[in-house]
C-alpha cells in the first residue's frame, strides 16, 4: 500500500539514461547519402525499444552508432553520460558493454556452438574452464543443450541465431543490439527467437534495442521509434508511460 505520509499520488522513480544520441548526423559516399540528419534519441535503463522504418531510413546506421560500430559526422553518442568518441578504448567498450545480434549470424564455420559463444571472452580474465562452462550454460538457456558440439553447418537457421544470441550474452553486456535478428528465419523460428529475446529482457532487465521492418516483430517491444529519411518520425510518438 502507498505510504499515507506521501499521499496517494506517488510517482514512479525515474529511470536513468543508458544511451543517447544528440543531433547525430552521418553521411556516406562523400555526402551524397545522408543516412542520419540530426537524430535525438534517449534510451533508458531496462528499455525494450524497436526501431522501425523502411529500407534506407537510417535505422541500422543509428543502431551502429549506439553500439560504437560507427562514429557520427557531427553530434554526440553517449553511454551512461560518457561520450563514446572520447573513450580511450572503444573496442573494449563494445566487447564488455554491448552484445550484438545480426541478421546473418556471423558464426565462425570451423568452430562448434560452444566455441563460437566463447569468442567474445577471448580477452576475458576468466580461466578457460570457466569460459567453457559459461558457454555451455548460455547454450542451455537458449534451448541448445543438445547442440553444444555442433558446427554452424549442422544447425538450422533458428538454431544458428540462438547460438548468436548466446554469444551476445557472453560478457554480460548492459545493452543488447539486435539488427533484423529474424530477417533470415521462417515463421516458426522467428517466433522462437522473439520469445527468447523477450524472455532475456524480462528476466535479466537487460536494455534491448531491436531494428526491424516487420510490424509483428516490432510489436514485442515496449516502445517503438520510427525512422524516416534519416530522422525519428515526429508523427510517430512514443506510447504513454506504462504501456505494455
Amino acid at each position: 500500500m502507498p505510504d499515507p505520509r506521501h499521499g496517494n499520488n506517488m510517482e514512479e522513480p525515474q529511470k536513468s539514461c543508458l544511451a543517447e544520441t544528440i543531433a547525430v548526423t552521418r553521411s556516406y559516399e562523400n555526402g551524397r547519402v545522408r543516412a542520419l540528419r540530426g537524430v535525438d534519441l534517449r534510451i533508458e535503463e531496462g528499455d525494450f525499444v524497436a526501431i522501425t522504418g523502411s529500407s534506407g531510413s537510417g535505422k541500422t546506421t543509428l543502431l551502429q552508432m549506439l553500439g560504437g560500430l560507427d562514429t557520427p559526422d557531427s553530434g554526440e553518442v553517449m553511454f551512461r553520460g560518457q561520450v563514446l568518441s572520447e573513450m580511450r578504448d572503444l573496442s573494449s567498450f563494445r566487447a564488455r558493454r554491448v552484445g550484438f545480434v545480426f541478421q546473418s549470424f556471423h558464426l565462425l564455420s570451423t568452430l562448434t556452438a560452444s566455441e563460437n559463444v566463447q569468442v567474445p571472452m577471448v580477452e576475458s580474465p576468466l580461466p578457460m574452464k570457466e569460459r567453457e562452462q559459461r558457454a555451455i550454460q548460455l547454450l542451455k538457456e537458449v534451448g541448445l543443450a543438445e547442440r553444444i558440439h555442433h558446427r554452424p553447418a549442422e544447425l538450422s537457421g533458428g538454431e544458428r541465431q540462438r547460438v548468436a544470441i548466446a554469444r551476445s550474452l557472453a560478457n554480460e553486456p548492459d545493452l543488447l543490439l539486435a539488427d533484423e535478428p529474424t530477417g533470415n528465419l521462417d515463421r516458426e523460428s522467428t517466433t522462437m527467437v522473439m520469445e527468447l529475446l523477450t524472455r532475456i529482457h524480462r528476466e535479466n532487465g537487460m536494455t534491448l534495442i531491436l531494428v526491424t521492418h516487420d510490424p509483428s516483430t516490432a510489436a514485442h517491444a515496449h516502445r517503438q521509434v520510427r525512422m524516416s529519411d534519416g530522422l525519428v518520425d515526429p508523427n510517430d510518438p512514443d506510447p504513454p508511460p506504462g504501456a505494455p
